[in-house]
């Protein structure tokens, strides 16, 4: 938990100025936060292909630490940067020229008219996002887990003042609504970023790994390779599932603007638990990478199995919040009676998915701390698109359903994949641990 506990706060933060968002933003009426949601699902797969390529740098770093090879570690860094840099550029153009692709989502007129500018606007955000989350990646493999974390925690008070300057036009500033969340997250993105560079730079913490940069900051084509070969199944893994959930939300969206903001309040709340969950997987991503650095696999598979029975016991504790209080949750977005019925129907079957989200997500993460990316990529896209998004398909749309239909392929798709990707684990560990 030494490592675990910040990184988890600093996800928490992360999701929870998302939700500041989303709660700003329904204050105004239910028609913005439907167009936050579909903004938030067109994205979804773009960002999640840049976070996951960012993630490729924690497990070569970590395992360079744990051989004491300091240059290796700060020229996965250097390299790590450029390329992931240079992907959020792209992701930003692409997005950009792309945005009337939500004229032929089959949404709502006016959750459409109110979505363009903030979805331009949240695709150059990418950038700075992608660039604060490489070096993030670096510190964390370190084990300095604490810097990124401050640094999440300070940009929560600045993104929450900026948002209530931008979207409600405090203090002379103009009254901006959806698109002045846009803003305020852009601006808050670069300030952690450029906060994090300089301390990385300036901090005798680091020193040893900046020293080396006139001979490691260099870029060099297999390093760039190192970094996809695990990068790019990563960045496939977190597409696919990020990929289910954001079709199926666009999806929703077919069934009205009410039901789109409950989707996206149950949504906001069961990713909020799920940033514990991923703290967990990146911890022990790190940890897992370290013992094989050191080739110690009897410790290794210790830590993968103890992060794996914390994660249940947290998740279980989620899944219980979940089901007290899923009638007075919804009211912290929306105050419209039929969004709160179904968006608290929703969270009940949020509260049954928390265990088996919770170990996939750690299944992925020390599974990727050996360097195991393939077969758990085809696990994943098995377990979402060929179980669990056409059973929610089918529920949804042809059993008349809806919203609750497609939750119900999320439990079956998350449950398929945690049940795969920890058999792998245990199969892989067995080899060398008798």
């Amino acid at each position: 938990m030494v490592v675990a506990l910040p990184i988890i706060l600093g996800n928490m933060t992360q999701m929870v100025l998302g939700i500041i968002d989303a709660a700003m933003i329904g204050a105004i009426d239910y028609v913005q936060l439907a167009a936050s949601s579909l903004v938030i699902n067109v994205l979804g797969i773009p960002y999640v292909v840049a976070i996951g390529m960012t993630m490729a740098i924690s497990p070569l770093v970590a395992i360079a630490n744990g051989r004491n090879d300091t240059w290796s570690a700060s020229h996965y860094l250097a390299n790590g940067v450029v390329l992931c840099t240079l992907m959020g550029v792209g992701i930003a153009v692409f997005i950009d020229a792309g945005s009337g692709i939500l004229h032929h989502l089959g949404q709502a007129p006016e959750v459409v008219e109110a979505s363009g500018a903030y979805l331009r606007i949240m695709a150059w955000s990418t950038i700075p996002m992608v660039f604060f989350l490489s070096l993030k990646h670096f510190t964390d493999a370190l084990e300095h887990v604490k810097v990124a974390m401050t640094l999440s925690l300070l940009a929560l008070p600045l993104n929450v003042f900026l948002n209530w300057l931008l979207i409600y036009g405090k203090w002379g500033f103009p009254r901006l609504e959806i698109e002045g969340a846009g803003w305020a997250t852009i601006a808050t993105r670069i300030a952690m970023s450029v906060a994090l560079l300089l301390y990385i730079l300036k901090s005798a913490t680091f020193s040893a790994y900046i020293a080396e940069r006139k001979t490691a900051w260099r870029i060099q084509r297999s390093s760039i390779m190192d970094l996809l070969r695990i990068g790019i199944p990563s960045s496939i893994q977190y597409g696919l599932e990020v990929g289910a959930f954001a079709v199926s939300g666009i999806i929703i969206g077919w069934f009205g603007a009410q039901q789109q903001a409950a989707h996206q309040i149950a949504l906001n709340c069961a990713a909020l638990t799920f940033m514990v969950a991923l703290g967990l997987s990146q911890a022990g991503s790190i940890r897992v990478s370290n013992a094989l650095g050191r080739n110690d696999w009897p410790q290794l598979r210790k830590i993968g199995f103890s992060t794996l029975l914390f994660g249940l016991i947290l998740s279980a504790v989620f899944a219980v919040m979940f089901v007290i209080f899923h009638p007075w949750l919804p009211y912290i977005f929306n105050q419209d009676a039929e969004v709160v019925a179904i968006a608290a129907t929703l969270l009940l079957f949020a509260a049954l998915f928390q265990l088996s989200d919770a170990t996939q997500a750690i299944g992925v993460g020390i599974l990727r701390g050996v360097k195991d990316v393939r077969i758990p990529t085809l696990f994943v896209a098995i377990a979402y698109w060929v179980v669990g998004l056409p059973i929610g398909l089918a529920l949804g749309i042809f059993f008349k359903m809806e919203a609750i239909g497609i939750w119900i392929g999320f439990v079956t798709g998350l449950t398929l994949s945690s049940l795969l990707l920890n058999y792998r684990f245990a199969t892989i560990v067995k080899r060398y641990v008798k």
